[in-house]
């Protein structure tokens, strides 16, 4: 019988070639671990190979660092880059806002009930701390920094110092409104996340609903993707859609849209912290649950 105390997550990409499934699977076996779920995809648009695999002790316990050794051999031979981790130790999360917070306090509701499994790390905005006065914020590090165009680079240094002395894993930006340098985007790159209140990659820049509104559409969307110093063209994680008509006026599609943004921000969320997603190029491999 498995063990139910312990359960590790293994993700996985390289060259496609013959065996990598029996090579991996060989392996857990020969180590005494159980396979409980395996998803993989080949690109064969790129000859690259990936898998996501959950798996457990036959019986007694493991050491994460004992089995990220006896991994280490299969992954060189066959090219792999690849992580190995105990989800239950929670990712440290830095949030981000600016005067919209919906998407934070979902953020934070959905880790108080349970469905969001990360430690939270604080939270930096640019706003003043009353700005959020209805948000339960529950003695988590609040670091107001305001920024200005004059004083961009010096806040950016605060709030790399924030994200780095709080050893935040992730950093989520929550409608944070501000465009990220191109070296704060590199410090962070494949770990922070960002939304978009548009179906990218329609309706970039300024008021993308009010755009919208002007040219007629009969859906908007938000999407979620990951932060790289070109903007608004990270590698998409989540997107959905919402369906609207001609009655509706900008602020309907305001309303709509925070829905759709705080659904897709949490979807993409979670993703990344179950390990469920694989960067390919300028896109991902999202293994949904």
């Amino acid at each position: 019988m498995s063990s139910l105390s312990q359960r590790f997550v293994l993700t996985l990409a390289c060259a496609n070639r013959p065996g990598i499934v029996a090579a991996v699977a060989g392996h857990l076996s020969n180590a005494g671990l159980n396979i409980l779920d395996a998803q993989q995809y080949d690109d064969t648009q790129t000859d690259r190979f990936f898998m996501r695999v959950v798996f457990d002790p036959v019986s007694g316990g493991a050491d994460v660092e004992e089995l990220k050794s006896g991994f280490a051999p299969v992954a060189e031979r066959l090219g792999m880059t690849w992580t190995l981790r105990d989800p239950s130790e929670p990712r440290r999360v830095m949030l981000m806002v600016s005067r919209f917070d919906h998407c934070l306090a979902d953020l934070l509701y959905r880790w108080r009930i349970g469905e969001l499994p990360f430690e939270p790390a604080g939270v930096i905005a640019n706003h003043p701390a009353h700005t959020y006065s209805h948000v339960d914020l529950g003695g988590i590090p609040f670091h107001h920094l305001p920024v200005t165009r004059d004083t961009k680079l010096e806040q950016e240094a605060k709030v790399w110092e924030v994200i780095r002395d709080s050893k935040a894993d992730l950093v989520v930006l929550a409608r944070y409104m501000q465009v990220l340098s191109d070296g704060l985007a590199a410090k962070l790159a494949g770990r922070c996340i960002n939304i978009h209140h548009s179906f990218l990659p329609g309706f970039k820049g300024a008021k993308p609903y009010h755009q919208a509104h002007v040219r007629g559409v009969k859906l908007i969307g938000a999407t979620a993707h990951y932060v790289t110093s070109d903007l608004d063209e990270g590698p998409i994680i989540a997107q959905d859609v919402e369906p609207i008509t001609h009655r509706d006026t900008p602020d309907d599609l305001v309303r709509k849209g925070r829905d759709i943004e705080r659904r897709v921000l949490a979807r993409a969320v979670r993703h990344h912290l179950e390990d469920r997603i694989l960067l390919n190029g300028s896109k991902t491999v999202v293994f949904a649950d």
